[in-house]
């Protein structure tokens, strides 16, 4: 059975995701651990839970969650794995991060691997199939684990809100019709883990979020 365990970095308060099973095997999502006791920590909760990382996937590339790529390429000897759309939005984090009056952090690896939906991410004895959800960035991809019932769905869907649609790729219709012909039909039993805040129930967002 997959497990997931939430960590929140940076100043942004993303959603760092470690899903792993009974083998030990884990996907490292969005690394957005920002400074050194950041990435520490991060370090200390894969030794804690005795994992190994065989995954590094970015579920979009705007700058909270990518800040930790290079760290965890380097430290696990992983490639980054993206949707194509997303190259152009990693190549503009710099200059995003000069806007938000941040420092520019260790530059991300160019991704090692190109995903698309319908693509099966495997490890362990897991599989999570690939929806593509764009609408918040243009290449967002959502990675929904079928036999047990959740998804990392980046900043498509949170509890009682939607993703922003004002950076560039971003688009409000879009983003509406990904959440409602992609995500919806999965099912009101899915727990929704997303890039920030709390994790949420399908069934629940359907009802009660003010967007849908």
């Amino acid at each position: 059975m997959a497990q997931v365990v939430q960590m929140t970095f940076n100043p942004f308060q993303e959603n760092t995701y470690l899903v792993y099973d009974e083998t030990g095997e884990c996907v490292i999502f969005d690394p957005g651990c920002y400074d050194a006791a950041e990435r520490r920590a991060l370090s200390q909760k894969i030794e804690e839970l005795d994992l190994k990382p065989v995954r590094l996937v970015n579920t979009h590339c705007h700058l909270d969650h990518v800040f930790g790529n290079k760290y965890v390429a380097d430290t696990y000897k992983l490639p980054l794995e993206i949707h194509k759309l997303e190259v152009p939005v990693l190549a503009s984090v710099p200059m995003v991060c000069q806007m938000y009056g941040l420092p520019v952090p260790e530059k991300s690896p160019a991704p090692g691997n190109l995903l698309q939906e319908g693509d099966v991410l495997a490890f362990g004895n897991t599989q999570l199939e690939m929806i593509f959800t764009p609408g918040h960035s243009p290449g967002s991809l959502s990675f929904y684990c079928r036999k047990d019932k959740f998804l990392i769905a980046g900043d498509v869907l949170f509890y009682g809100s939607i993703g922003r649609t004002d950076l560039p790729g971003g688009d409000h219709d879009t983003l509406i019709a990904s959440i409602k012909d992609k995500l919806l039909p999965l099912g009101d039993d899915i727990t929704v883990y997303s890039g920030h805040g709390p994790a949420t129930r399908m069934g629940y967002e359907r009802k009660n979020n003010p967007f849908l």
